[in-house]
């Protein structure tokens, strides 16, 4: 089928018109429903390879897709394709970039290699479909123009970004971005890697994406496409989840989480991790293998809100001198590589197992008509699962969700932290929280640090910054005006609370991402009030702002251990100096850039030097107080 008819009323550009006129088959999809069928290679089919003939290399499987009772079921043969590769994006146009451009990765202007995706692409039966990216309003129209043997891809961005029947469609959708998918490029031209191409021009940006793994284009590549028209319009799409949390007394606090990938966003929409007795592990002495419990009679409810992308834009107006937010999705990819069994997360597997939708389940072992089950994680190699399984869920298969708009109370950033010993110091010297002055907050966001054993992406060695806002790698312009733009937000927003909560571990106890689940059912118990002087002291390391003198929740209360991390007999105080030295040249080394840039605002450049000259935790309260 060719039926201009049909994509007539895109109104294309001359060179996504040119694709479509000559292609042999042009199919635009209208419903999800339909992508599950295209997806699984027919609607009476249950099993497809993706594959393509690769000259010189012959028949490449780039994917393989199972029709399960729950959704649909992709797999990548290569471990590789199972996660992102952090260094995939690449910029083809002449815009002001701090990004790598393709002239300077391959020594040669991008047109060459555009033209010869266009001219690739007409020779291949197509699928077609419009969206809003972002939201109406606050985003805009969108298309994707993809090889209709993978429908998988497009089915997830679907599910991403939704899909604009044309019969909804309006007379004046005019698309402002454009997905190009051409997967065997990855082959012919860039030595099996991920690569996608951002190329802006002033009215429309065109995304390629040469590979098919959804994160770094279906989903992180309209989250560069949001943030680019943010970088124009003065707003940003912040990297965050979003959750109402509701007592038992029905005390009610928002928090927003931000982080890097692993940083506990995902987590922070779930409910505490209990053991088979109802209890929590506080954490496991990784030295003594002393296990310590707390125990909750009733959690907080949950209402999420985001899951990853926030649209903090203009049209929503501040209340109450905190910031306002929404979705920018209409469905959330979610990493489950910690549900590792049955029973892990009640809610999450039974919301999964049957839920009122199709899902698109990635890198979960599932055969043609069975149950996709989100703890069969598949292997990378034999008893090595892949750290990277996902799944694509709608908005509104999720319970208890909110619909519009939500005010911030508290602000957290998570941070996946490695142990901390006297025999091997690192930066894992942080407690289950931290409360920060704004000014801190806004650097630990410059700073971003991907942290330790990072599940999501290729390498995660060390300690390395996300870059700012932690969706720098997602980001297509300057970092400087991004910096910006997040100050913009901090000075504005004077009654929003900042917190720093760490994952995996405190010092020399193993916790998983306990730490942001008991702050958050102890800071909604107290209302989101701000702490007294007589609460909170200065950390030992300044960078951490202050710590508590003491966490006291529903009848327990939380050693010290757990918020001084100094005082763990494990850890003690030089190790924690010398962790607290590593954190600093960190911080030292991801500011220099900033400082030196002229275009930095004059209160940025203040925060900076204070931490470059180590500054005290009073001396950020004096630069940008509440």
């Amino acid at each position: 089928m060719n039926d201009k008819n049909s994509w007539n009323k895109f109104n294309l550009p001359i060179e996504a018109r040119r694709i479509l006129e000559n292609a042999p088959s042009v199919t635009v999809f209208e419903t999800v429903d339909q992508l599950v069928d295209a997806a699984c290679g027919g609607p009476e089919s249950d099993f497809t390879e993706v594959a393509y003939e690769i000259p010189g290399k012959g028949r490449i499987v780039e994917a393989t897709v199972a029709r399960v009772r729950n959704g649909v079921a992709a797999n990548y043969p290569e471990p590789y394709m199972r996660r992102r590769d952090p260094d995939c994006m690449l910029i083809g146009d002449e815009q002001p970039t701090n990004k790598p451009t393709y002239r300077s990765r391959f020594g040669a202007e991008f047109d060459g290699l555009r033209e010869e995706t266009f001219s690739w692409m007409e020779q291949q039966p197509l699928a077609v479909f419009g969206f809003i990216a972002g939201k109406h309003g606050m985003g805009m129209d969108s298309l994707v123009i993809a090889p209709a043997n993978a429908g998988f891809f497009a089915f997830g961005l679907s599910l991403l970004q939704g899909i604009v029947p044309l019969s909804e469609l309006r007379d004046d959708f005019t698309p402002k971005s454009i997905i190009y998918v051409a997967p065997p490029f990855r082959h012919t031209h860039f030595e099996g890697r991920q690569v996608v191409v951002h190329n802006r021009h002033e009215h429309l940006h065109e995304l390629f994406s040469y590979n098919l793994y959804p994160g770094p284009s279906a989903k992180k590549g309209i989250y560069g496409v949001l943030i680019g028209l943010g970088e124009k319009e003065g707003w940003v799409t912040a990297h965050c989840s979003t959750v109402r949390v509701v007592t038992p007394y029905d005390n009610e606090v928002t928090l927003m989480h931000e982080g890097a990938s692993g940083g506990g966003k995902s987590e922070m929409l779930e409910q505490a991790h209990r053991e088979p007795d109802g209890r929590l592990v506080l954490g496991k002495n990784l030295v003594t293998g002393e296990s310590r419990y707390i125990e909750f009679a009733r959690s907080c409810t949950l209402h999420p809100v985001t899951d990853d992308m926030a649209l903090c834009h203009p049209s929503l107006q501040d209340k109450n001198g905190k910031m306002q937010l929404t979705d920018a999705e209409d469905a959330w990819f979610v990493r489950v590589n910690h549900i590792d069994d049955y029973g892990k997360d009640l809610q999450l597997e039974k919301l999964t197992a049957l839920p009122r939708k199709p899902l698109l389940f990635l890198n979960i072992d599932a055969v043609p008509n069975s149950r996709a089950l989100i703890w069969e994680h598949i292997e990378d190699k034999p008893g090595s699962p892949c750290p990277n399984p996902r799944v694509i869920i709608p908005r509104d298969n999720i319970p208890d969700i909110i619909e519009g708009s939500v005010q911030v109370d508290i602000r957290s950033y998570g941070v996946r932290t490695p142990p901390c010993t006297k025999e091997v110091p690192s930066y894992g010297i942080m407690g289950i929280f931290h409360v920060l002055p704004p000014a801190l907050a806004w650097l630990w966001r410059l700073a971003a640090p991907r942290g330790h054993a990072n599940p999501s992406i290729v390498d995660s060695e060390g300690m390395s910054s996300e870059g700012v806002g932690s969706y720098w790698p997602f980001a297509t312009g300057r970092k400087v005006d991004q910096a910006n733009l997040l100050l913009q937000q901090f000075e504005r927003h004077r009654e929003t609370q900042y917190i720093l909560v760490p994952n995996q571990n405190v010092g020399a106890w193993e916790v998983g991402f306990m730490p942001q689940w008991i702050a958050r059912e102890y800071l909604t118990r107290r209302g989101g009030r701000p702490f007294r002087s007589d609460q909170i002291q200065p950390s030992r390391c300044a960078l951490l702002g202050y710590s508590l003198y003491q966490l006291h929740v529903e009848g327990h209360m939380i050693t010290s251990w757990f918020l001084q991390v100094d005082t763990q007999p494990e850890v003690g105080q030089e190790a924690y100096d010398k962790g607290a030295a590593i954190l600093t040249e960190f911080f030292h080394e991801c500011l220099a850039d900033f400082h030196r840039d002229p275009d930095l605002s004059p209160v940025g450049k203040r925060i900076i030097e204070c931490c470059l000259d180590n500054g005290a935790v009073d001396d950020y309260e004096q630069i940008l107080s509440r």
